[in-house]
């Protein structure tokens, strides 16, 4: 196939540096040429072939992830990769497997709730792979609500053990990914039970399988919960079902850096803070809301060089119209432009956040942990909320062939969605941050000061009553009026919950009641943090010609499709008059115009690869029909002229044979 760039002319367009605005994405030069050379590797390496994942049985499926997880790790033993090395090639390498929940949830349960003795014992093991390891926690009956587990460790004293014991059917472990097939050890959270005395729930390191044939230990029924949403996708993934029959563990692995359990069977906290775990979940969360940006762009980028490509009616010059020159088009696939990269900056925000929240637990200072928590949880509620419903529009916005596998669309979707579910339900985790955002309003009158991203409520009383000031639809290019609006409309929805909520003689019945309300104050609140957080990025030194202008746009597009798409909130709690979201609106369109002749290069500077993007719609050349045609041949139905079945059912009905035939 000749080597043609088809959006030569897009690329020859853009009024930005996109090599600099490369590094602006990655975060810093290091991380770029890092990506870009384990990117290049992985691309060039056969083994990792990825286009035929949708033609395999799940059998066929599920052991070539295992051949290609073998065959990361030993790339990794062999080139002697560091750690941000080898956890680069695991992304690149673009197959969910067992080793994300080794290295993803495993380690760091042992890392963040082991004691010294615990880690100095189990992580050598696990960073060797000599055991490999999954997060039991979730169970049929219960995800969202942990304390609601039903498995048990019950303590016995006789002979210095914990009896690991699934009570009933909803008991059953249930959706652990590396449980069902791979796994040899698992990090099991079950209620510890000594005396008779429930202590609620603790983590316990449980082998699963003989690490010499690998069959289950006695007492242990596991396999795998069977096929999931999509083909390929998390098929790749093991995700299992585990029961325990009073299966006997030795007393030190029970996670003991919060709480321990004496020889005697004495139930015993230790000094060190229990709120450490948090720390966990703000890095795991912290994960999730870079993970939306990555998914997000991916999408974007194929949707938007496809529609670079696409044309249809309106012939001009004897060529018909560019899709992405339609105005409707433009409308759909900028703000989720706007949008990958707001969620970039403030997953970069969110690492600090998490440094930051380390280093004062590791000094007792537990002040902005409250605040902390609610912050990550909504950013991972929204975030992933957003990501997958973008996904999904930009497929829409490819037309009938986003619907082909082979546009990337369809797989990378089923991939993204349980990220809505996973790591804390999405309404749950915005129902949490509704709680905090009301217990900090409540707090306001008692001269509390609230902190971090809850800081600007310490204003409330101007930002009840401010007016916005617009005039023309240009003044809503100044960061300091979007940001007064975000504001004031996350400080009402916040108050006017606070004060429904205390009419109820029975707050739990309110906040059942205003469950609703509380979900959008939530999200009016994270909102306001991401877009707060994408102005903050561009008081920085951004180098590279144009590059911190066109930040600006996009920052404004992100900031005036949110006003746009939530106005109703906007105009009911009077932050912003009905003339003035009009002129939000025009503003809105006259951007559009702006990262028309940029769109090319602003996804050019998401670096992809055409193996990891895994979209013929959105490689990079643009040549999009040869590659779709060659495509279709590769399907195995095509292997045959005249179709395996032929002679049994299609040849006797057309010729109306079909009461002899063999059917």
């Amino acid at each position: 196939m000749e080597e043609v760039d088809y959006h030569a002319d897009e690329r020859s367009k853009a009024e930005f540096d996109v090599e600099a605005m490369k590094i602006v994405w990655a975060g810093s030069r290091h991380v770029l040429e890092v990506s870009d050379r384990i990117a290049r590797l992985v691309a060039s390496d056969p083994a990792f072939r990825k286009d035929n994942r949708a033609m395999l049985s799940r059998k066929e499926l599920f052991k070539n992830t295992l051949r290609k997880a073998a065959h990361a790790w030993k790339r990794i033993i062999e080139l002697r990769l560091s750690e941000e090395e080898a956890s680069k090639l695991r992304v690149y390498v673009d197959e969910p497997s067992f080793t994300d929940l080794h290295w993803g949830m495993f380690v760091p349960a042992i890392k963040g709730q082991g004691t010294e003795e615990q880690q100095q014992k189990w992580l050598p093991l696990a960073y060797k792979m000599q055991i490999i390891g999954c997060y039991a926690q979730t169970e049929l009956g219960h995800g969202s609500n942990v304390q609601g587990l039903e498995t048990t460790a019950t303590f016995d004293p006789q002979t210095d053990e914990f009896v690991i014991h699934s009570p009933t059917l909803t008991s059953s472990k249930w959706w652990p990914g590396g449980l069902g097939k791979v796994s040899t050890h698992a990090v099991v959270y079950a209620r510890l039970i000594t005396d008779g005395e429930d202590h609620g729930i603790h983590g316990f390191i449980v082998q699963l399988r003989s690490l010499d044939e690998h069959s289950p230990l006695p007492g242990i029924t596991v396999g795998d919960i069977g096929m999931k949403f999509g083909s390929g996708a998390f098929n790749t993934v093991d995700n299992g079902v585990l029961r325990f029959d009073q299966v006997r563990i030795p007393r030190n692995q029970m996670l003991m850096q919060v709480a321990q359990v004496t020889r005697e069977g004495k139930y015993v906290k230790s000094n060190v803070p229990w709120q450490l775990i948090y720390g966990t979940m703000v890095f795991v969360r912290q994960t999730i809301v870079a993970d939306s940006s990555s998914a997000l762009s991916r999408a974007v980028c194929i949707a938007t060089r496809y529609s670079c490509v696409r044309r249809q009616f309106g012939s001009q010059n004897g060529l018909e119209t560019q899709v992405i020159d339609y105005k409707t088009q433009q409308s759909r696939l900028f703000p989720l432009l706007a949008s990958a990269y707001a969620f970039r900056f403030v997953g970069e925000w969110l690492k600090s956040l998490y440094t930051d929240v380390t280093q004062r637990l590791q000094a007792n200072d537990f002040s902005t942990l409250p605040e902390a928590h609610a912050c990550t949880a909504g950013l991972k509620s929204i975030t992933t909320a957003a990501t997958a419903d973008g996904i999904e529009e930009c497929r829409k916005l490819c037309g009938g062939h986003g619907y082909l596998h082979c546009s990337g669309l369809p797989e990378l979707f089923a991939v993204y969605i349980p990220a809505c579910t996973y790591e804390g339900d999405n309404i749950v985790l915005l129902l949490q941050v509704a709680r905090f955002l009301v217990k900090t309003v409540s707090q306001l009158p008692s001269g509390k000061k609230p902190v971090g991203t809850t800081a600007y409520m310490g204003r409330a009383e101007h930002l009840l009553q401010c007016h916005c000031d617009v005039q023309r639809a240009e003044d809503w290019l100044k960061p300091n009026v979007i940001l007064e609006a975000f504001e004031a409309r996350a400080t009402r929805m916040s108050v006017a919950c606070a004060k429904n909520l205390s009419k109820f003689s029975n707050p739990e019945d309110g906040f059942a009641e205003l469950s609703a309300d509380l979900v959008e104050a939530a999200v009016a609140h994270c909102q306001l943090i991401v877009v707060s957080k994408f102005i903050e990025k561009l008081q920085q030194d951004i180098p590279g010609k144009g590059v911190k202008r066109q930040l600006e746009i996009l920052c404004g597009v992100y900031a005036l499709h949110l006003i746009h798409k939530h106005l109703g909130d906007f105009l009911s709690t009077g932050c912003i008059t009905p003339k003035q979201g009009s002129l939000a609106n025009e503003q809105l369109r006259s951007l559009y115009a702006q990262v028309r002749p940029n769109a090319i290069a602003l996804v050019d500077a998401f670096n992809y690869t055409d193996h990891y993007l895994g979209s013929i719609l959105g490689c990079y050349d643009g040549n999009v029909y040869p590659k779709l045609y060659e495509e279709a041949w590769k399907d195995p139905l095509n292997d045959t002229v005249v179709p395996d079945g032929y002679h049994e059912y299609i040849r006797p009905l057309l010729k109306q044979q079909l009461r002899t035939a063999r059917l």
